[in-house]
């Protein structure tokens, strides 16, 4: 009965481990990540930086330039904004991952964008799975205004 115990908990953590990596592949134009949608006009980043000033949960597509994805999952990644800071997508329910090869390029979203406040610990979390360096991570000191984005899918656009 033990060995039987010991090999399915041997089994359940291979299984983890192969569902927690990344998807592997150079994410070329038309991979989709997560469900499929229909691309309807998606704004950029920046007109969607605009419309959360006004409005603090817009539903929709959107579209810009990968600038990193996280290098231990895959399971976020960030955009930047025409005023330097990044807008951080998240994948809903930790539903899918998306892989490294997709920063620097253009991709589509679908889902949901809201302001909001980043902890520091969450932001030394980020920082952690980002492979930053122990200092960057220490000069984490404050929270931080962000805007997120909760994607359903993602098209790989360019």
């Amino acid at each position: 009965m033990k060995k039987i115990f010991l090999l399915l908990i041997v089994a359940l953590s291979i299984y983890n481990i192969s569902i927690a990596q990344p998807p592997e592949g150079p994410a070329n134009k038309g991979d989709v990540y997560g469900e499929k949608f229909v691309v309807k006009k998606p704004m950029t980043v920046q007109a969607l930086s605009k419309k959360l000033k006004v409005k603090n949960d817009i539903n929709g597509q959107v579209k810009g330039k990968v600038l990193a994805v996280c290098e231990n999952k895959g399971c976020w990644l960030t955009m930047e904004l025409s005023d330097k800071t990044t807008m951080r997508v998240k994948f809903k329910d930790y539903g899918f991952f998306v892989p490294m090869e997709l920063t620097g390029k253009e991709v589509i979203l679908n889902g949901n964008s809201k302001i909001k406040i980043v902890s520091v610990s969450e932001q030394k979390h980020f920082a952690e799975d980002a492979k930053k360096s122990q200092s960057e991570i220490d000069a984490i000191q404050k929270p931080l205004k962000q805007i997120n984005f909760e994607a359903t899918g993602v098209i790989v656009n360019s």
